[in-house]
């Protein structure tokens, strides 16, 4: 390999996951200012100058709505995140969540914590204020999951477990997910009918323009009295001012947030946290390596697995010499690869090719090394986007 990867780290991410990279093959630094790729938690690229060397951009986390991903796309860039990794994490707040709405253990709390007098004063006084935190018990309760990705997977079957009712609505659930999913959780047919079920909603739902304000009054409405509503996917998912509005009238008894706002944070009834989901040790850590290991193998091999913008490829080296390219995904690409490679006479000995709406992949393992004047014709192809030499096996 003539040069190291250069990897710019915009976010503090976990040894464990930087030390993946090899520093034989790798640079990795927080300064570096051409890199090949960038691997980021919550840093904002949207207003960033992407460096025209830029192969592939990783977040240690599962939303990406703070990169630029159109951008990327239009150039045939991957966009890797790390699903599942934390889930965990999350389930494990979300059911924390789910006790301290249902017991109003936050408001006790705090009423205890401003009590004074002695030690009579103080046990007379809980007696007296005790009744004002009279709360529900779980079981027999129904439980609304919105998405049931990994981490909606995990919180219906824990809630499960904990003796709720739970029904789940995802159109788009995947084939590994159901496997995963308990044959105890109903499963929605719409929207409305989660609402019109649950005592308690909780969304898990990645935020796009379609998802925007899916939580809303209407919706809101056709749950029971008393209902709650849970967030720790991603703000703009509820919408803030109809919560607000249901919580003032008394149809929802309490509202928990992972996105507080100036509008929300101090009401009575909201239990607002600093963005708490992902932030346990073990679940930075599972999201460092995830990424790592995802961008060392495309950096490596072209291979793309978690991207959330071009195709999952996978395909074992079987020469020493591997192109990866990224193009539009139109008729005949494949076709006029393989007319310039046959131009200087190499052979394919393995090619795949994969396409994920109107971005397609192919990795191509050749009996010998494409040189300049191929690959230049390769990269003038129209609606080829990159062409990638990969580093000889066992350079990395």
């Amino acid at each position: 390999m003539k040069e190291k990867f250069s990897i710019l780290t915009l976010n503090n991410i976990a040894p464990v996951g930087l030390e993946r990279f090899p520093a034989n093959c790798y640079d990795v630094s927080p300064e570096a200012s051409e890199p090949h790729a960038i691997l980021l938690r919550s840093f904002d690229m949207h207003d960033m100058p992407l460096s025209p060397r830029l192969l592939a951009v990783a977040r240690a986390g599962a939303g990406v709505n703070n990169i630029p991903v159109d951008a990327l796309t239009a150039r045939g860039i991957p966009v890797f995140n790390a699903p599942g990794a934390n889930a965990n994490a999350v389930k494990e707040l979300v059911l924390a969540a789910i006790l301290l709405a249902a017991r109003n253990l936050v408001r006790a709390a705090d009423y205890v914590r401003d009590l004074e007098g002695s030690d009579e004063e103080i046990e007379h006084a809980v007696e007296l204020g005790k009744k004002r935190f009279v709360g529900f018990e779980l079981p027999g309760r129904t439980l609304g999951v919105l998405g049931l990705g990994a981490i909606g997977v995990e919180v219906a079957n824990a809630a499960l477990g904990l003796g709720m009712q739970v029904v789940g609505y995802d159109p788009k659930i995947t084939v590994r997910r159901a496997w995963q999913l308990s044959s105890g959780v109903e499963q929605a047919a719409s929207l409305e009918h989660v609402f019109r079920s649950a005592d308690i909603v909780t969304s898990h739902i990645p935020f796009t323009a379609e998802t925007s304000g899916l939580v809303n009054g209407d919706r809101i409405a056709l749950m029971r009295p008393g209902g709650i509503i849970l967030n720790f996917a991603r703000q703009g998912i509820v919408d803030d001012a109809a919560v607000l509005d249901a919580l003032d009238r008394g149809h929802l008894s309490r509202y928990v947030t992972d996105f507080p706002t100036p509008a929300i944070k101090a009401h009575d009834k909201v239990i607002a946290l600093p963005h708490l989901g992902a932030s346990t040790a073990e679940a930075e850590e599972n999201c460092a390596v995830m990424v790592a290991n995802n961008l060392r193998e495309f950096l490596e091999n072209g291979n793309i697995a978690h991207s959330v913008n071009l195709p999952e490829a996978v395909l074992p080296r079987t020469r020493p010499h591997r192109l990866a390219i990224s193009n539009v995904n139109v008729p005949n690409m494949v076709g006029q690869v393989s007319t310039a490679l046959a131009e200087q006479g190499l052979n394919i000995a393995d090619l795949l090719n994969v396409s994920k709406g109107d971005i397609a992949h192919t990795l191509l393992d050749l009996d010998g090394a494409a040189n300049e004047d191929t690959l230049q014709r390769l990269r003038s192809i129209d609606g080829i986007l990159c062409v990638r030499v990969l580093p000889v096996v066992g350079e990395c």
